[in-house]
């Protein structure tokens, strides 16, 4: 399996810096899901653990504040690579039959990845995180007929508490990794089967 992968030839036209973005994204996903979880062996997710967590991590783990640097400058790379791959989609017509299938799940792998950003920044407990955190779910509250039940579900109650703290850690690192995973899986094969799309 793994000899037909490495043999499968690329396209000529597919071999430059354009066709790397969808590669660089899994990479820095990759990253990700391996410094996150060397963080969570130390995070404590409850209101009066989160933020002290955050320093034992950084002043007295060792690599602690590399660890969590890596973690937060792949994420912001992330959201960059994923948005140059979505718009290079654009450019060379990717997303036209039969791929468009293939297009829908990339546009909510691009939704997948703002919503570990979002849900991240909620997880050091400070001010920054926890502004963000009301200032987001008041945005989503403010979509019309799902708009209030988006907020209490988003929020875990009226207003962003310790429980939002908890629910936003469990989509963190379980339910987004999980359809993210799968997401990634069937992006692959489906490419693995369409093919690399033709250039311009």
């Amino acid at each position: 399996m793994f000899k037909e992968l490495g043999s499968h030839p690329v396209p000529k036209h597919a071999r430059n810096y354009m066709y790397c973005f969808g590669g660089i994204t899994f990479l820095l996903f990759l990253i990700q899901v391996i410094t996150g979880i060397l963080l969570a062996v130390y995070y404590k997710p409850t209101p009066e653990l989160a933020y002290e967590s955050v320093i034992f991590i950084e002043q007295n783990v060792w690599m602690g504040a590399a660890i969590r640097s890596i973690h937060n400058v792949a994420a912001n790379l992330m959201v960059i690579t994923v948005l140059l791959h979505m718009f290079r989609v654009i450019y060379t017509g990717s997303y036209k039959p039969p791929r468009q299938m293939n297009w829908i799940i990339g546009a909510c792998l691009l939704i997948i990845v703002f919503a570990f950003c979002f849900t991240g920044y909620l997880l050091p407990w400070d001010q920054l995180g926890y502004w963000a955190a009301v200032i987001g779910t008041k945005i989503m509250g403010s979509i019309p007929w799902l708009g209030e039940k988006l907020l209490l579900l988003s929020q875990a109650g009226s207003k962003v508490t310790g429980y939002t703290l908890i629910r936003f850690y469990a989509l963190h690192i379980v339910v987004l990794p999980v359809i993210a995973i799968v997401s990634m899986v069937i992006h692959f094969l489906m490419i693995r089967k369409q093919g690399i799309s033709g250039g311009l």
